[in-house]
């Protein structure tokens, strides 16, 4: 039985009128066969989306592809490119209704999460997608992914950036990588899914965030020094001593369960403290993949409220990574970004 908040929604009056940009970045999606192994293929993914019928439908969305040159492999993917990407969709955001993102499975959700934040006032969908097999493979979980990413941007339902993968539309800054090898590659394991494609596309009106008041604010990220230092049993901490300076602006620190450190005669401590005086903000988030950080809750991490460590609470590390690289571009100073980053200003941890 359906939920209430769960209402078909089809597809066939309002999606075909609609413009949809699909803006290819590169990724497993659009490789070919090459004798070095899957390679990305300029100039060659317009042939193959030509070829598949489904998307010249009466019901779809007329779409329109811009290629990036060169074509990114997404483990290269950082500030400059998210920069890029965001740029892209400023450029037409007046021309289409929608955006579908082709992109690599390896860091779309930090693409996903860092768009979310530079988007200001984002009132169209954005759905990144990409594929585990490539399209020129008989067995390509591309094709659908499209499909429906388009079916879903057309619709105009899910105003905010999202990514959509083997049958779940997810929040952007949301989700993370699960698997390399399955074809549901990614979850929001602190977030309900936005919609489910089964034999309807079944939206979850209740988890949708509200579209953003326009008009439309691209803000770059400015190239700002932030780490990411994932605790684990054993560490050494003297080792991270020398990096965490006043150079560093930012740092998120991956914990035990609920934020919980070891404390090892308590060498870290010291160190974050010293960072935290230097002016560097530290953002406890959890290594669980689901759960919510406590600062406090226990003795093993009460040290960390104590010395000024923001509770990252169920944000995931590439939210709140690109998160810090938003507010610092932002040119913030501490104590706001401090409180920025415990508010949800995209929907991208609970309150």
């Amino acid at each position: 039985m359906k939920q209430d908040n769960e209402k078909n929604f089809p597809c066939t009056n309002p999606c075909k009128n609609r413009k949809i940009a699909i803006i290819y970045t590169g990724g497993t999606i659009g490789m070919e066969r090459s004798e070095n192994g899957y390679a990305p293929s300029p100039n060659s993914l317009q042939q193959t989306l030509d070829s598949i019928s489904d998307l010249h439908h009466p019901d779809m969305p007329e779409w329109s592809l811009l290629e990036f040159s060169p074509l990114l492999d997404s483990s290269n993917i950082a500030v400059n490119e998210w920069n890029k990407i965001g740029q892209a969709v400023a450029n037409l955001y007046d021309l289409y209704d929608g955006f579908v993102i082709l992109h690599g499975t390896d860091t779309m959700a930090y693409s996903a999460s860092a768009l979310s934040f530079m988007l200001e006032g984002l009132g169209k969908p954005v759905i990144f997608t990409g594929s585990q097999i490539p399209l020129c493979e008989l067995r390509s979980d591309g094709r659908d992914n499209i499909i429906n990413s388009l079916l879903i941007a057309g619709s105009g339902r899910a105003r905010e950036v999202c990514v959509y993968f083997n049958g779940v539309l997810l929040r952007g800054n949301r989700s993370t990588k699960q698997s390399s090898d399955h074809l549901l590659a990614f979850e929001s394991p602190n977030y309900p899914h936005l919609a489910d494609a089964g034999i309807d596309l079944q939206y979850r009106d209740d988890a949708i965030h509200p579209a953003q008041d326009g008009p439309l604010h691209f803000k770059p990220f400015a190239q700002v020094p932030i780490g990411v230092i994932k605790v684990f049993p054993g560490i050494q901490f003297e080792l991270f001593e020398s990096i965490m300076t006043d150079k560093l602006k930012g740092v998120v620190l991956e914990t035990f369960g609920a934020g919980n450190i070891p404390s090892y005669g308590g060498n870290l401590l010291p160190i974050i403290e010293k960072a935290y005086r230097s002016g560097t903000i530290v953002t406890v988030c959890s290594q669980c993949m689901q759960g919510t950080v406590s600062l406090g809750a226990y003795a093993t991490s009460k040290a960390l409220h104590d010395i000024g460590a923001v509770n990252g609470r169920d944000m995931t590390t590439e939210a709140a990574l690109t998160k810090l690289y938003y507010l610092f571009s932002l040119g913030l100073p501490k104590e706001e970004i401090k409180e920025q980053m415990s508010r949800s200003l995209r929907g991208e941890l609970s309150e």
